[in-house]
């Protein structure tokens, strides 16, 4: 696009629910929208070309809803990609845990874990996404498309990936959006942003508003040339 700084985002789907869905109303979120309006605010001059979602499956089994949870982020995933056609892919990884449990030291809030008391728990790990993202932004890097690359994240798996494209690809742009609520008056504790990530980028958006999640959300109703797709109403 002439005249336009062509960008790629990359979304790191469960660190976006974690780090700041997760607990709001705001679930339902068009990702290509949300991004296309940050751009637009953090540099006029860009234009938003691919917007790269990594997730990985929702085990109905350890959810809270059961498998209304996987139904649900099935018809999120399906929505996404009806209004996004053009600009959205989405790639899915894996989890594993543990099947004879894993032990840990048992939490008692105000003390020190106690290495010698450990109980044996189900531990669940979301596994390829790190890699996923930085095999995809470096090869876009090497295929010269894009002038800017923004990644969405706040974990710091993700620098040394950054680190090669600065390093290798200097005259790309790399942007970071952390996912986190803004900081709230008398909080105890704000999770930081990785410093790690900030050190690699050109700039970094370091949380997002609910105006902006809301704003940005998809419809509640989307009509398919099948069965139309629903927002969960739990959602």
């Amino acid at each position: 696009m002439v005249g336009k700084l062509s960008t790629a985002v990359y979304i790191d789907g469960y660190n976006l629910y974690y780090g700041r869905i997760r607990g709001t109303a705001h679930k339902w979120l068009d990702v290509v929208a949300l991004f296309r309006a940050l751009l637009n605010q953090q540099n006029p001059e860009s234009a938003l070309d691919r917007v790269h979602y990594f997730s990985a499956p929702a085990l109905g089994r350890f959810a809270t809803h059961g498998e209304m949870s996987t139904a649900a982020q099935n018809s999120y995933h399906r929505a996404l990609q009806e209004i996004n056609s053009e600009s959205l892919t989405i790639t899915l990884g894996a989890h594993s845990f543990d099947r004879d449990g894993t032990l840990l030291p048992r939490f008692e809030s105000g003390k020190a874990f106690d290495r010698h008391d450990r109980v044996r728990v189900w531990k669940i790990e979301e596994k390829q996404t790190d890699v996923n993202i930085a095999l995809a932004m470096y090869r876009d890097a090497c295929s010269g498309r894009y002038q800017q690359l923004v990644v969405c994240s706040n974990d710091s798996d993700i620098a040394p990936a950054l680190s090669a494209i600065k390093a290798d690809f200097p005259t790309i742009r790399l942007g970071v959006v952390t996912p986190r609520h803004p900081p709230r008056l008398g909080a105890k504790s704000h999770r930081a942003v990785s410093s790690s990530l900030d050190r690699f980028s050109d700039w970094t958006r370091q949380y997002l508003l609910d105006e902006e999640l809301e704003a940005a959300q998809l419809p509640t109703r989307i009509a398919t040339t099948k069965k139309p797709i629903r927002k969960p109403e739990y959602w």
